[in-house]
């Protein structure tokens, strides 16, 4: 007798996935870094 088993996940896409959005978390964490350091540089540089 056969025995039926359910095929196995393939793993590349769902990796391939998560690399992309953990780049785009990254990236995104980067450009936020990259505004507060401009906001705090453009009210140190703000006439009074």
């Amino acid at each position: 007798m056969t025995t039926h088993r359910a095929p196995k996940p393939v793993a590349a896409p769902t990796q391939t996935v998560e690399r992309a959005v953990t780049i785009g978390l990254i990236l995104a964490v980067l450009a936020g870094l990259g505004w507060i350091a401009g906001m705090i540089y453009t009210l140190a540089e703000w006439p009074l």
